[in-house]
């Protein structure tokens, strides 16, 4: 079916009448009869690929005919048409611009967790299935994030198949930021999710700026994308604004860009794709999809009406999408993509231990918390967490006020450095330093230095170190330190879970990212369809916005 036909919808409610004549046109059932019950309503509503018919009873009530013929009522056996609905296909869902311009097959994105959680052959699946998957590599070493790459590659590129890797914001390792854009840049990784900016470095701007240039037609093409992700009005205004003279041209004074390039970036938006992040595991600001969508949707609205582009700006929805009802509900908020994280985490090709996953498994959507974050620790910034079955988040609060509080180590009371040592570091003060200064003489020297000359600085490298292991023991499955796992999650980790109950995808073991992503997208696609048949005044019952999971090819 052509693609214009997801946008034919006739809807005709009274269809011309002539001195009480019956309708011009009527159905008659093919191979499924009319359906005005629950049972058969629920069956065709679960349809999808198929175009749907809306009929007058007998006795005045809405059905719905599946298959079966058109034409004039000469029969007993037609049923007046009220209206028509052709096939909704999960491909449809969202903007048909974003699949265009990633090459996807669906409007999903199998977003980005740090530490490589959001593992290679995460990406390579979600690729495989027509979703674009992001590498998560914060946290990691450009070593680690090249050999990712390299894997990537090598599976996706010759399936023609899109991906993308994660660039966070390192306000305090601005050096790591510009290494991790020098090897996207010498790699040519087209894609990046862009996460935790609060302002734009001009390490971010390098990348979305390189490669500009015009077709053929005058108009401006990118080679690099940054699908950014917000929860704040400020920082989507950054994203959707051209970077500032002053970064662009250091850029240039550099050499790092051409003028060229400087010229055409300053003539258009940082990103293209904007994430609104809500409620969701890792960085959060907790905000509600249903308020956070429509804002920043006006937002872009406002910005590309004052600048008179016609570029197409794209703006997603993440955080608590972890059923099907939730990603239709955020597509039919106007969002033109999906984004999830929590749910992924808990499948088979997340870079994260058993153990951790089946904690995961258990957790229901009260059970996460927020704690500090690890690589903004002294800003005060927190990350939401899972709370249920470790102590990590009390822990961490406990040694983010701590620090606050105190000029150094040895200025907190005794009997809490004792504790400290004893439960949190497993090691006295002098030796957790000496080990994290050797880490931090490896990764950016000027933090160990600093941390040499002050005692503050030095308390919250070796908090920091607290925080970071507790999420590398997580991944690493280190059966002595489960109290203290740190596993990002947010709420729609337990909508997820309390949705797959009964299914085959209740076990963490057989949850694969590939079935979670086609089966919220096959299930979004049926509660859309239930709410159209809905809007029609079918009778829908409660069971037809009850999508269970089921193997899809």
């Amino acid at each position: 079916m052509p693609l214009s036909a997801k946008f034919v919808v006739s809807q005709v409610h009274s269809l011309p009448r002539a001195h009480g004549a019956t309708p011009a046109l009527a159905w008659t059932a093919g191979a499924h009869a009319a359906a005005f019950d629950g049972a058969g309503i629920t069956a065709a509503a679960a349809a999808v690929r198929e175009p749907l018919h809306i009929l007058r009873g007998r006795d005045g009530g809405i059905g719905v005919g599946r298959d079966g013929v058109l034409g004039a009522q000469t029969d007993a056996t037609a049923w007046p048409l009220l209206g028509l609905l052709p096939p909704l296909y999960p491909e449809w869902l969202g903007d048909r611009s974003f699949q265009e311009v990633h090459g996807t097959r669906h409007a999903y994105i199998g977003g980005a967790m740090a530490n490589g959680i959001a593992s290679a052959q995460m990406v390579i699946e979600l690729g495989k299935v027509g979703a674009l998957g992001m590498f998560g590599a914060a946290g990691l070493t450009p070593a680690r994030v090249e050999a990712a790459i390299d894997s990537i590659g090598q599976a996706l590129d010759p399936l023609g198949k899109p991906w993308g890797v994660n660039l966070i914001h390192s306000p305090a390792e601005p050096s790591l930021e510009d290494a991790i854009v020098d090897l996207f840049l010498r790699r040519g990784v087209c894609r990046v999710e862009a996460s935790a900016f609060m302002a734009m470095s001009p390490a971010i701007v390098r990348y979305a700026a390189s490669g500009l240039h015009r077709d053929a037609e005058g108009r401006i093409q990118r080679r690099n994308f940054v699908i950014g992700k917000v929860s704040r009005e400020e920082v989507a205004r950054r994203f959707l604004e051209a970077p500032s003279a002053k970064i662009l041209n250091a850029l240039v004074e550099s050499g790092r860009l051409t003028r060229e390039e400087a010229d055409l970036a300053a003539q258009l938006p940082v990103a293209d794709d904007l994430t609104c992040e809500a409620d969701s595991g890792g960085h959060t600001d907790n905000r509600p999809l249903p308020v956070l969508v429509p804002t920043i949707l006006r937002l872009r609205d406002e910005i590309v009406a004052r600048r008179g582009d016609a570029r197409t700006i794209r703006i997603g929805a993440a955080g608590g999408l972890g059923t099907p009802g939730s990603v239709a509900a955020a597509f039919a908020l106007g969002a033109a993509y999906v984004q999830t994280g929590s749910v992924h985490q808990s499948c088979v090709e997340a870079g994260l231990h058993p153990r951790a996953r089946s904690m995961l498994a258990k957790a229901g959507m009260a059970d996460v918390i927020m704690a500090p974050a690890a690589d903004m620790f002294e800003m005060g910034v927190d990350v939401q967490v899972l709370k249920r079955g470790t102590l990590f988040a009390p822990r961490a609060k406990k040694l983010y006020e701590l620090y606050r509080a105190h000029a150094s180590f040895e200025e907190i009371a005794a009997e809490e450095r004792e504790r400290i040592e004893r439960q949190l570091l497993r090691n006295d003060y002098v030796s957790a330093w000496a080990s994290t200064r050797a880490f931090w003489e490896k990764r950016e020297p000027a933090q160990a230095e600093r941390g040499e000359r002050d005692p503050k600085h030095r308390m919250a490298l070796v908090f920091r170190s607290y925080l970071g292991l507790a999420a590398r023991w997580a991944i690493d499955g280190v059966e002595d330190r489960d109290s203290d796992y740190q596993i990002w999650c947010g709420p729609a980790m337990g909508g997820f879970n309390r949705w797959v109950e009964g299914s085959f995808l209740e076990a963490p073991e057989a949850r694969t990212v590939a079935q979670v992503a086609l089966n919220l997208l096959e299930g979004a696609a049926v509660v859309t369809r239930a709410q159209q048949l809905r809007s029609y005044g079918v009778p829908v019952p409660a069971a037809a916005f009850d999508f269970r999971p089921r193997p899809l090819a």
